[in-house]
């Protein structure tokens, strides 16, 4: 087994890995030695690390079955790799502070995105840790948001009128169809390590189910702020071939569209999770 470097980032979130090619079968002792890294630091970043669509499924199936979103595109060869390819012509539309997925009952564990084609700068992406979020609030207001729920749609953030218009429409209302409003815990406890983090995000969450329409507005409008603030997250500005992986039961992101009309290619796998308790 070659000795991994784990550099952290930041005393809140991230920690850049090398000692690791990702294009390589992943032994035990390194899946291992990543899965601790990431209970830790939340999320990893490797560089120079030029990866199929095939390695990259690999890499990511080590770590649990790998999920096919219902609307992106996506290697036609690999499913399970999705294509973030946004322009001037095809506006992203990732630009805020989101969860993956969390319209389903079983949000995923994470995610590991490949950078493949940057414009001349800007597309960095910005992580931000819910469990740091959590932890800053105070007790009285952790002990309030324990005993929450709040909605998580899928139109949030997959509007209709994005698609009426285009040949995806038809794939648009299956996805609706399969994918009605879920109800998830406001705090979650991490499966592995017990750590509470916010589980609450500006791209899918829609309304607090105990709360008056009024009240769940300006309270989610707190969260989101609170959730993003500067000394929770990190920022990430990406090289080609740079990789990141994440866990997303405990994290956001967001990823800044300042590049246009330039083009940005991103290939992301994502790994299915649990039900949120």
């Amino acid at each position: 087994m070659t000795t991994l470097h784990i550099e952290p980032l930041g005393p809140a979130i991230g920690a850049r890995v090398t000692g690791l090619s990702l294009a390589a079968p992943l032994d035990p002792p390194h899946r291992e030695a990543l899965r601790a890294a990431l209970l830790r630091h939340q999320v990893l970043f490797f560089e120079n690390q030029p990866l199929t669509p095939r390695q990259q499924r690999d890499f990511a199936a080590a770590f649990g079955d790998l999920h096919i979103h219902p609307v992106y595109p996506n290697v036609r060869e690999q499913p399970e790799i999705m294509v973030l390819d946004t322009d001037a012509d095809n506006l992203p539309d990732n630009d805020n502070w989101h969860t993956d997925v969390t319209f389903i009952d079983t949000p995923p564990l994470g995610a590991v995105l490949a950078a493949k084609s940057l414009p001349p700068s800007g597309g960095d992406t910005l992580w931000s840790s819910g469990t740091a979020a959590f932890d800053a609030l105070s007790a009285p207001l952790q002990q309030w948001l324990g005993g929450l729920s709040a909605v998580h749609d899928f139109t949030r953030s997959f509007p209709e009128a994005r698609f009426r218009d285009t040949p995806q429409y038809a794939r648009w209302r299956q996805a609706r169809d399969d994918h009605p409003p879920r109800v998830h815990p406001v705090v979650r406890t991490h499966p592995e390590t017990g750590r509470k983090a916010l589980f609450v995000n500006e791209g899918f969450t829609s309304r607090i189910v105990e709360l008056q329409p009024r009240e769940s507005e300006a309270l989610l409008t707190f969260l989101f702020a609170h959730a993003s603030r500067p000394e929770f997250s990190l920022r990430w500005r990406w090289k080609e071939n740079d990789v990141a992986f994440w866990d997303n039961r405990v994290t956001q992101h967001y990823a800044v569209a300042d590049y246009l009309p330039h083009r940005r290619v991103m290939h992301r796998a994502t790994i299915l999770g649990d039900r949120p308790f």
